[in-house]
């Protein structure tokens, strides 16, 4: 008996290569990331969810808004799914952030450091496992479709595989990829990971 989830990051948006959004407003989808959007929802109807979840954020609840239409779930925002907290660090571009030594840090030193002003991905870490481990309680055999972002799903799958959060540069989750953890009393596993739908 074991509980499905699978994780999705958010669809592409706009600035996604270029700055650290954070939890900003008014960042929606570009047209590359609705069209990414249909095709995972085409994708993840082949999986039969039932529940969709999201986090609060425009990008977010896009992406589980298509995912909506294809699967028939109404989506039920989340506040554990929600970006990781980049304190000052939101808002700024890529290239302005690698000339901050913070910045190297953090990337080198995940279990331990945090942005500033912000939260730190072990807090994140905390907030999207105790998430799992309710609904997991909640639904002990259901399939779960939560979506939510790249650094929470890091998070989220460092912690089934019980590796340090300082591994995190080994993954690689792409905008609208979808990785699927199954989930038990005491345990879990990793079924994939960033499974990108072609659109």
């Amino acid at each position: 008996m074991a509980t499905v989830v699978f994780l999705v990051r958010h669809a592409a948006h706009g600035l996604v290569r270029s700055v650290l959004c954070g939890r900003m407003e008014g960042v929606h989808l570009s047209e590359e990331g609705r069209l990414q959007a249909a095709a995972l929802a085409r994708r993840l109807a082949r999986e039969c969810p039932d529940a969709l979840c999201t986090g609060p954020l425009p990008r977010a609840r896009e992406t589980a808004e298509a995912i909506a239409r294809a699967t028939g779930l109404v989506p039920v925002v989340e506040a554990a799914l929600d970006e990781m907290d980049f304190g000052t660090w939101s808002g700024q571009s890529f290239v302005a952030l690698e000339a901050d030594p913070e910045w190297r840090l953090w990337n080198e030193a995940r279990a331990s450091s945090r942005p500033p002003g912000g939260e730190s991905m072990a807090e994140a870490q905390r907030r999207i496992l105790s998430w799992l481990e309710a609904r997991r309680k909640r639904q002990p055999e259901g399939r779960v479709v939560a979506v939510t972002h790249a650094e929470v799903i890091k998070a989220a799958l460092a912690g089934v595989l019980g590796l340090s959060l300082d591994a995190h540069a080994r993954f690689d989750i792409a905008p609208a990829g979808l990785s699927a953890i199954a989930l038990w009393e005491g345990g879990g596993k990793v079924l994939w990971m960033n499974e990108v739908a072609p659109t």
